[in-house]
């Protein structure tokens, strides 16, 4: 067998099996506080699965329709799917029925395997998908549909025939679809396992406890459940990991370990619930997908001080590129960080070329970035150049490979000639007393006239559990704060602001849009 055909290149075998192996013991998952399985035990019940679905006729290089909601379900089904070398197409079960239709048949996909969560989707869209032959459920017997469970029961706990490896396909994750169609991104064995490594940076021991929630779904999956397996970490698996239910599981499973993004802290801060609540255990935060800013790295800090404070940026097409350390100095704490081992990261103006210390596109290179977009050629082409990863974002680099996000070009603002970005203004926002949260958005100062381009600054914020906010005592503290072209010109006191929905109970991630959407018309 050739060596990249190892069993150690099949993403299933290298995270899980391997530890099977060399701690068989060792806790490896815990659901919902009252199941726990070690490496062993687990591995075993994934081979379970594995078998069943073989045996129902899901084989190497089938695309299977995955849509689950409850975490273990996930956890186990994926991990099977991935040792036989079928094709992982992850769904996202908050999706409407139209878009999860679209996306299926667009993705070619012949099986479905799906849970109880979501049996009325799947009843919805089930008579439109006429390419689908195999229907799958896990969680008990479903109508017309393949019991998983029943055939795993009696199946054996031998490891199955390995069907992917390396360079194979093994999932396709899908983009947000903000706009259109969700893309379809590709990634391989390779790709997975490398984004599988962001735990080797950071400071753990044996006795580690991973904390998630239920969004390991999609790219949640390699970029959560992956990596805690591949350190051989103990994975605290939950349902809801919304503020109320992290300061209940925290404490009892003694998580040291979690990746979040910023918004949940600012939801956690918000309120007092927090208070009294022993967070001691805490050991290593990762953040990202949104800007961290710094004031909220200073209450961060101040809440949990015993925990170190990475960083990190990438996308579902490249996880994990750059990471970084923001509590020890080691960085400036607006930068993301740099390059992790065999990843490249560059910043290049219009032409293509590499600069330093001046804004341009953020280009990403390494073992992690995706194949391309499944069945889209000419999209795969418009982000993928000379190896490169070029998405849309907006950045600089200095002189040390220290990377500055400045955010997605679309949301750069126009003002006075000058051009911002909505997190410099952001920063600024939450450093005002009594301001939890903020969001920032341009819109047009001239709707009708020639001067479209130029935009005015829109702020809202959400206040802090029992604090009253003025809007002009914001606007005027924020603006004393700023250069003239990054004042606000009118400011919002929103009980929330929008989040992307992501089933954990907490805030996705800020859409702006949303913003814009609902405020634009207070701006006069």
């Amino acid at each position: 067998m050739a060596r990249e055909n190892s069993p150690f290149s099949n993403y299933a075998y290298a995270i899980l099996t391997a530890n099977a192996l060399r701690t068989p013991d060792k806790v490896a998952l815990t659901y919902c506080g009252d199941q726990s399985f070690t490496y062993d035990q687990l591995n075993r019940k994934v081979n379970r699965v594995a078998h069943a679905l073989l045996a129902a006729g899901v084989g190497r290089g089938t695309r299977v329709a995955s849509l689950m909601n409850e975490t273990l379900h996930v956890a186990e089904v994926y991990l099977a799917q991935m040792k036989i070398g079928s094709t992982v197409a992850a769904l996202n079960p908050y999706w409407p029925a139209d878009t999860l239709q679209q996306v299926v048949e667009h993705s070619e996909c012949t099986a479905f395997v799906y849970d109880a969560t979501v049996e009325g989707l799947v009843n919805e869209i089930r008579p439109k998908l006429p390419n689908v032959k195999l229907w799958l459920r896990v969680g008990g017997p479903g109508t017309d549909a393949v019991d998983v469970d029943a055939l795993a029961e009696n199946a054996s706990e031998d490891e199955p025939p390995l069907g992917g490896f390396g360079n194979d396909l093994l999932a396709l994750f899908y983009t947000s679809g903000t706009t259109g169609l969700p893309k379809a991104v590709m990634h391989t064995h390779f790709s997975s396992l490398a984004s599988a490594q962001i735990w080797l940076d950071v400071d753990r021991d044996q006795d580690s406890v991973m904390g998630t929630g239920a969004i390991i779904w999609g790219i949640g999956f390699p970029a959560l459940v992956g990596p805690a397996f591949y350190a051989g970490m103990k994975l605290v698996l939950e349902q809801d990991w919304g503020p109320s239910n992290f300061l209940k599981v925290v404490p009892r499973e003694k998580v040291t370990h979690v990746s979040l993004i910023p918004s949940f802290f600012s939801a956690l801060l918000g309120s007092d619930e927090h208070s009294g609540v022993d967070l001691s255990s805490l050991k290593g935060i990762v953040l990202g997908g949104e800007p961290l800013l710094p004031a909220l790295r200073e209450r961060i800090l101040e809440r949990i001080p015993g925990a170190g404070i990475y960083c990190y940026y990438g996308q579902t097409e490249a996880p994990y590129t750059c990471f970084g350390r923001q509590d020890d100095g080691s960085q400036d704490i607006s930068s993301v960080g740099r390059a992790r081992m065999s990843c490249a990261v560059r910043v290049t103006d219009p032409n293509g070329a590499r600069v330093l210390d001046e804004v341009g596109e953020i280009n990403l290179n390494g073992p992690n970035v995706m194949v391309g977009y499944d069945k889209q050629p000419d999209k795969t082409a418009d982000v993928l150049r000379d190896g490169w990863y070029i998405g849309g974002d907006l950045g600089r680099m200095d002189a040390n490979g220290f990377l500055y996000v400045l955010g997605r070009r679309e949301d750069a603002i126009l003002k006075g000639g000058q051009w911002s970005q909505p997190v410099e203004i952001e920063g600024a926002a939450i450093k005002v007393d009594g301001v939890a949260e903020a969001g920032v958005v341009g819109v047009p100062a001239h709707p009708e006239g020639q001067d479209a381009v130029e935009q005015k600054i829109l702020l809202a914020v959400v206040a802090r559990s029992g604090t009253d906010l003025d809007p002009e005592a914001v606007k005027a503290a924020v603006a004393a704060l700023l250069p003239g072209h990054q004042a606000p010109d009118a400011v919002v006191i929103a009980p929330e602001l929008p989040h992307t929905q992501d089933a954990s109970g907490g805030p996705g991630k800020l859409l702006r849009r949303g913003i814009r959407d609902q405020y634009a018309d207070q701006v006069g």
